[in-house]
């Protein structure tokens, strides 16, 4: 069989609203609603460059099923970038941008296949070789059935490949739509894999690849690191893959020891270090950054508290392509609370404890999760955050309910 070369892409949530940020400075404000697009046409230019055969895009290409037409036409305009390159581009929609929503709908180009709502195989040749592609979109947001047990293998010559949006049964990070095991997709007999639906990349099995690129640009705190898609070459059995960066906005978190910090001034000295090697990175980063081991002052916590600290880090910012945002200072102390001991203390500090120690975040925000409109602002949660919110805010509320009594 002759080689063949193609992306694979997944998640791209174009016109992500990025959520859970305030008081930007205007240009990265911009530089954030717009990266999600810039990322997508740094992949576009990848394919062309690379001369590959084909694209895949695994699904949630948009953020949500009412789609803008900003995203449509973006969409559009790189798929006809690809045509006029001769590169063809297969589709599946995901939960966030099922089929099930209403939008204004803008025709895509001929060289784009987008897969229905039942599993499907589409094939075209590369000259003597027969490329086969499998896959389906979300008919609706919530699809929880063993979808992969409705890909039928054709019995003949050439490459099979797999397009599946879905979750690897035991991840917990995303919400468990078309869940599979590793055998399921082993079963299948096919040569890749190319999934979507988990936006930490991860390559799950070797023979046959098995992967999930990732999103191709981090959209929140939680979205760290760098993003992007991956290049696949196929010679028979044989997988050459390439991970390849698109983001055009890094979301970072570094955490500083600052156990030997003697005072407020080698706390300063050490952050605005630490924000200058980052800077000469060369990239756009939004940054969280976790101060560990630190010994405060009554008056430099209250500066600290106050918001001081983190002007006075994010006043260092320039207008220029590169730049490093403190969106998030954090003092992370480890203190250790005998909860049993508290309990006893007070019936109100057992009825706060019995409280924090419940399912509550999700039953909380459940009516928000059901809102037409606020649905679209809050993306899932999943249990370990969950648990990181809860522990976060019990520590929090146990430090000012003790200082207020030693006060």
């Amino acid at each position: 069989m002759e080689p063949i070369k193609f992306i694979h892409a997944a998640d791209l949530h174009l016109d992500s609203p990025m959520v859970g940020l305030k008081d930007l400075p205007d240009f990265i404000f911009e530089r954030l609603k717009e990266s999600t697009f810039r990322s997508f046409i740094k992949l576009i230019d990848v394919a062309i460059s690379e001369k590959v055969d084909f694209v895949i895009l695994a699904g949630d290409l948009y953020d949500a099923s009412d789609r803008s037409i900003k995203a449509q036409n973006i969409l559009r305009e790189q798929m006809l970038r690809l045509h006029k390159a001769r590169i063809r581009a297969f589709i599946v929609h995901g939960n966030h941008d099922h089929l099930g929503g209403e939008w204004i709908k803008l025709t895509m180009p001929e060289n784009v296949f987008i897969f229905g709502e039942i599993p499907e195989v589409t094939r075209f040749k590369k000259n003597d070789t027969i490329i086969h592609l499998y896959g389906f979109s979300y008919k609706e947001r919530h699809v929880d059935e063993r979808m992969v047990q409705l890909y039928q293998k054709e019995e003949a010559a050439g490459y099979h490949i797999g397009i599946l949006h879905g979750n690897l049964e035991g991840l917990t990070e995303h919400g468990n739509y078309a869940p599979f095991t590793i055998s399921d997709l082993i079963e299948k007999q096919f040569d890749y894999w190319a999934l979507g639906h988990i936006h930490k990349r991860a390559e799950i099995n070797t023979v046959p690849p098995i992967i999930y690129p990732g999103n191709i640009q981090g959209r929140h705190k939680k979205e760290t690191g760098i993003k992007g898609c991956y290049l696949i070459e196929l010679q028979e059995h044989i997988c050459e893959k390439r991970f390849i960066e698109t983001n055009d906005v890094v979301w970072d978190e570094v955490v500083l020891d600052c156990s030997s910090f003697n005072s407020f001034e080698v706390l300063l000295s050490n952050c605005i270090k630490l924000l200058e090697s980052k800077r000469r990175e060369g990239k756009a980063i939004i940054l969280k950054l976790e101060l560990q081991h630190l010994s405060m002052s009554e008056i430099e916590e209250k500066a600290f508290r106050s918001g001081e600290l983190i002007e006075f880090l994010q006043e260092t910012e320039r207008i220029q392509q590169s730049f490093v945002w403190v969106n998030e200072l954090k003092v992370k102390k480890q203190l250790v609370w005998d909860e049993e001991s508290l309990r006893s203390q007070s019936p109100f500090y057992k009825e706060m404890l019995d409280i924090a120690n419940e399912e509550i975040v999700l039953k909380a925000l459940s009516p928000l999760y059901r809102h037409k409109q606020a649905s679209r602002w809050i993306d899932e949660i999943s249990q370990t955050d969950q648990k990181e919110i809860v522990a976060d805010a019990k520590q929090l509320l146990l430090e000012l309910l003790v200082e207020g009594v030693n006060e």
